[in-house]
């Protein structure tokens, strides 16, 4: 009878804590110091790492004791959330909500391979499962590590096309700044050809106001087109 009782209350213990990583990748989400980082959705129904590399670095290391970022999102696989956006790291799972702590309790973790001979599952919080919640399926590894390579995919896309861009900027940079040096090249030779009195040349009336301004719009053109093209 107290046999069945102890077993009883390790039941409940069991289903009213959550496991520890749904535990302590909620406190990061709800955390509003780490908000440029990691923080929930405008809904509250998902969150989002929005610096992966700066949230495996200073902020995996202070919880789950490493800094792979693969592994947070494998292990993320294992308990049922789904990476909701194409363009951005989002993670959403139904139990898993802004002010919503308790339903935590309600998130099991995936069975990943069937074993007869050692079918225990984690019941407890324990060393041992803060251990098992490193480890994750060779399926879910499978995932996170094709995820990771379409992610990549995107972004060498997406940085050669700026690539291109920049190029093409420079050019026409290049090309304004060409033409303003020869604008101003003809100018003086047009000035050269004024006629000469007694060696003198001579001024046409307005003239000088002229020179003036073209020098002003030259003087603004050439600044504006260095600093664009730098």
């Amino acid at each position: 009878m107290e046999g069945m009782c102890e077993k009883g209350l390790l039941e409940y213990v069991r289903k009213s804590s959550p496991p520890p990583f749904l535990l302590k990748t909620y406190m990061l989400v709800e955390d509003p110091v780490t908000d440029d980082v990691i923080s929930w959705n405008v809904e509250g129904t998902a969150f989002v790492v929005w610096q992966p590399a700066e949230f495996a670095r200073d902020l995996l290391p202070t919880l789950f004791k490493h800094s792979n970022f693969s592994s947070f999102v494998r292990q993320l696989n294992t308990y049922g959330f789904r990476k909701v956006a194409t363009n951005r790291w989002e993670f959403c799972n139904d139990m898993f909500r802004k002010g919503e702590k308790e339903l935590l309790c309600e998130i099991r973790r995936r069975k990943a391979w069937s074993n007869k001979q050692q079918p225990v599952a984690p019941t407890q919080t324990s060393p041992q499962e803060l251990d098992e919640d490193q480890r994750s399926s060779s399926t879910s590894s499978s995932s996170g590590y094709i995820t990771l390579i379409d992610e990549n995919k995107r972004l060498k896309k997406e940085n050669g096309v700026l690539n291109s861009e920049l190029l093409s900027m420079k050019r026409k940079c290049k090309e304004l700044l060409d033409l303003v040096a020869k604008y101003a090249h003809s100018e003086k030779e047009e000035e050269d050809e004024r006629p000469k009195l007694f060696g003198v040349r001579l001024e046409v009336p307005g003239e000088r106001e002229m020179k003036r301004k073209r020098a002003e719009i030259r003087e603004s053109a050439s600044i504006l087109l260095s600093q664009s093209c730098k």
